[in-house]
Formats: structure tokens, C-alpha cells, sequence
């Protein structure tokens, strides 16, 4: 399992930590991934993500999962959020034509 979030696509970084001494050490930072249910109001179902904290906030507060998918990048999404965000627009395309 990639240690990156599947809606940010925020992963893992590496640097240093600097002793009061300054010597340096290699280390890695990792996201803060939490395991969450998450509620599509469009499809009317919950979808399981693994995803950061930080996109979890972003998430409430752009309204949802639905408008967080609208709004971001493909490139950012894992593969299953992007076959995730074109559903939510093909559902929205055919309700907006009924």
C-alpha cells in the first residue's frame, strides 16, 4: 500500500533533522493517512479512501465529496478517484438533461 493520499495526491518527503549541534540526519516525513468513509450524495453510496488528514478538511469545507472531485485535478487523483469523479459527472450529466 503507497503511503499516498488518493484525492491530493500528498505522499511521502524526505530532508534532514538538524541537531542544535547542526549535524544532519536523513529522514522521511510521511502523510498523516486516515482510513474514512466518505458519502456521495450524487450516487447515493459511500466510497472507503485512504486519504490525509489535511484533504479530509479540504473536503469539508468544499462541500462534500462531489464538489471536491468537480473541482480537482485529474492528475492529482489516484485511479480509483478518478473513475470515482467521472461517474459523479456522468450522473450529473443525465440528471441535468431529465
Amino acid at each position: 500500500m503507497s503511503r499516498r493520499c488518493e484525492l491530493t495526491g500528498k505522499g511521502v518527503q524526505t530532508g534532514n533533522l538538524v541537531s542544535h549541534s547542526n549535524r544532519k540526519t536523513r529522514t522521511r516525513f510521511l502523510p498523516n493517512l486516515v482510513n474514512v468513509t466518505l458519502a456521495s450524495d450524487i450516487l447515493a453510496r459511500s466510497v472507503r479512501m485512504r486519504i490525509s488528514a489535511a484533504a479530509l478538511r479540504s473536503v469539508e469545507h468544499r462541500g462534500g465529496l462531489d464538489a471536491f472531485l468537480a473541482k480537482a485535478r485529474d492528475e492529482e487523483l489516484s485511479q480509483g478517484a478518478r473513475v470515482l469523479k467521472r461517474e459523479i459527472a456522468k450522473k450529473q450529466a443525465a440528471a441535468a438533461t431529465a
